[in-house]
């Protein structure tokens, strides 16, 4: 029940794996390309005049779908990043003084390229704070790329067929939400999240190189994702590896690193996992 920012390289399948992933979970999938040109009405949807009943009706952007992929969203101005961001919170629509709400389950699958810098625009941390993970893509080893290659140039691609119903996405969502968190393990969460605001308590090599740390909403989302990936493993609880697993993916985009931390070339990925290895686990 969280958004996903991938970084990753072009052609590396971010289209095929998200539209493979819509179709699988039997969801309806909308892809929305980035550009400098592209205005909020064209994500949101807009009023639009209707002469024969004289009045406006409603016609919906691709927003309105369950899984949405926005690719390149860092191409796009601020003004248009910022039409996602009450999607992404509450999962609705406002338009004019009317609010729409959202299909559910509702996310955002959002991608943006590490190389090109030019003709880009950061996105705001206001933003970036509402993704759950932040995931790193790296090129297929040589085996995979072998794989790769072998399917899809063959002469049938396989066709992708719905395992599960929206309505089993649901259900899944409320059990996740029952499996068992020990105090312990909420703790441990606390310590890591307090340790990327407040390093000089035990940590003072990294206070310097750390200009902002992670808000309250990387707590929550890291005990949200650890309950998930318990359940991923059949487990009706937390283990402190659950919250190891992923709580790189939860914190990177939300520690902001100093000038003298990107003079050393330490990147936020970097700081998390020395605040990984020196928080004690329980």
């Amino acid at each position: 029940n969280g958004n996903l920012l991938f970084e990753d390289y072009p052609g590396l399948a971010k289209t095929l794996m998200t539209n493979t992933f819509a179709d699988a979970l039997g969801c309806d999938f909308k892809r929305v390309s980035f550009t400098p040109d592209l205005l909020p009405a064209d994500i949101t949807g807009t009023n639009i005049y209707d002469a024969k009943k004289g009045e406006f009706t409603f016609k919906p952007g691709p927003i309105f779908c369950n899984l949405l992929l926005s690719d390149e969203i860092n191409r796009a101005p601020p003004k248009t990043q910022a039409a996602l961001l009450e999607a992404m919170q509450e999962k609705q629509v406002t338009i004019g003084v009317v609010t729409h709400k959202l299909p559910s389950p509702f996310l955002t699958m959002a991608t943006q390229n590490p190389i090109e810098q030019e003709g880009t625009y950061p996105l705001p941390e206001a933003q970036v704070d509402r993704f759950m993970l932040k995931v790193l893509v790296d090129y297929p080893t040589r085996e995979e790329e072998r794989l790769i290659v072998d399917r899809m140039t063959g002469f049938d691609l396989p066709e992708i067929k719905p395992v599960v119903t929206q309505d089993d996405i649901l259900r899944a969502r409320n059990v996740v939400r029952s499996i068992y968190v020990d105090d312990k393990v909420k703790e441990y969460v606390l310590d890591l999240v307090q340790a990327t605001r407040s390093p000089e308590n035990g940590l003072h090599d990294l206070k310097p190189l750390i200009a902002y740390g992670a808000s309250p909403r990387a707590s929550i989302y890291l005990i949200t994702a650890a309950r998930a990936h318990a359940f991923l493993r059949g487990r009706g609880y937390v283990a402190p590896e659950d919250v190891k697993q992923l709580a790189g993916d939860v914190l990177r985009h939300r520690v902001i690193t100093t000038y003298e931390a990107e003079a050393e070339s330490i990147t936020s990925t970097d700081l998390v996992q020395r605040i990984l290895d020196s928080v004690e686990v329980p």
